[in-house]
């Protein structure tokens, strides 16, 4: 009698399972040897240097400026590393590609890492550019008589990069100051730059939460007018009741143990950076950036650097009183840090080990 298998007999089946999921488990191990790049923990080498890619939540924002200039003044080259800067709008999506391995570094806001961590991930920020967020409320000229306070934004679609970005984080704690929760008003997905204006100036959104040079843009145009301001540590201690560390270099916390060497040039790099900017003028650092940053105007390009460089502190360090506001914010208004706050361990999310190395290089 034929067996089910037609000519095949239980043994020649067996043998031909064997084969195909031999050939099966080949493949997949080529795979995983082509994209083992692809872990985070492992930093590439070309010529005896290291390859990085860093992803920044926004190349042309003046919040994550220290990204592209410290390419443009060659500190990458000089600190021996290759470095990569790729860029995505929304600081959610930059975090995914560091998870998954697709990048070693993003230039983001601190509050990732304490978010990540209460998702049982370690990130830590390396480098801390500034101490305040850099971001501005702004709302649109249609409803612009009829917002004048937070307490106002009630029922009003409301602006943000993404959901479960930085400000997404910030709408939830300006709004929560007056009593309401995301069940009193829509937030919408608007992303930055032109998809901002976009979804100001058609209705889309009654206000929202952006950087320079959008704000310039639209302020100058007479399409927004600023309802919060957090480019200053004073806007951002009355808006938030402390300092808030925002714009950082930050990375897999494996990936900075494994590589302190490496680690360490990528710091000294951006400290060299944040020294560079305080000597210098929003004239002289719109010079160094690339030309189509000033698309909308070389003038307003440097007002918005004039605008919003102080927010840079110079140093690269961490304010321990401000990483403790970050998580203080964060407890009360992030869904995922509210249950986990006080297990929180805020000496994982930020270290200044590398910036104190860099800061005592940089003086002799």
């Amino acid at each position: 009698m034929a067996s089910v298998a037609g000519d095949f007999e239980p043994r020649d089946l067996i043998m031909r399972y064997v084969k195909h999921l031999t050939i099966i488990v080949g493949v997949i191990a080529a795979l995983l040897l082509a994209t083992g790049c692809r872990d985070s923990r492992t930093i590439p080498m070309a010529n005896g240097r290291p390859q990085i890619t860093i992803m920044v939540g926004g190349l042309e924002k003046v919040i994550y400026l220290p990204a592209m200039l410290t390419e443009k003044l060659g500190f990458f080259e000089k600190n021996d590393i290759d470095v990569k800067l790729l860029g995505e709008q929304s600081g959610a999506s930059a975090e995914t590609a560091l998870l998954t391995g697709d990048v070693q570094a993003v230039v983001g806001f601190y509050d990732h890492t304490i978010d990540l961590q209460a998702k049982e991930q370690c990130l830590t920020s390396v480098v801390q550019f500034a101490d305040v967020p850099g971001e501005v409320e702004l709302v649109s000229k249609a409803d612009a008589a009829g917002i004048n306070s937070l307490a106002d934004l009630r029922g009003k679609n409301l602006g943000v990069t993404s959901l479960g970005s930085s400000t997404d984080f910030l709408t939830q704690a300006l709004t929560g100051q007056s009593g309401m929760t995301t069940a009193d008003y829509t937030r919408v997905k608007v992303g930055a730059g032109q998809t901002f204006i976009a979804g100001m100036n058609h209705n889309g959104i009654d206000a929202g939460m952006t950087t320079d040079p959008t704000v310039a843009t639209m302020v100058n145009s007479g399409d927004a007018k600023i309802l919060v301001d957090m480019r200053t540590e004073e806007g951002t201690r009355a808006a938030l009741g402390g300092l808030y560390p925002a714009s950082s270099l930050y990375m897999r916390c494996d990936t900075v143990d494994a590589h302190p060497d490496v680690v360490q040039k990528i710091a000294t790099a951006f400290v060299q950076t944040l020294q560079w900017i305080k000597t210098h003028t929003a004239e002289e650092i719109a010079a160094k950036m690339p030309s189509q940053y000033a698309s909308a105007g070389r003038d307003l390009y440097v007002q918005s650097i004039r605008d919003s460089i102080g927010m840079f502190n110079g140093t690269g360090l961490m304010k321990s009183e401000g990483a403790e506001n970050v998580l203080n914010v964060l407890g009360k208004y992030s869904k995922n840090v509210a249950p986990m706050r006080d297990r929180i361990d805020l000496s994982k999310t930020y270290t200044t080990q590398f910036v104190q190395e860099a800061l005592r290089a940089n003086q002799q």
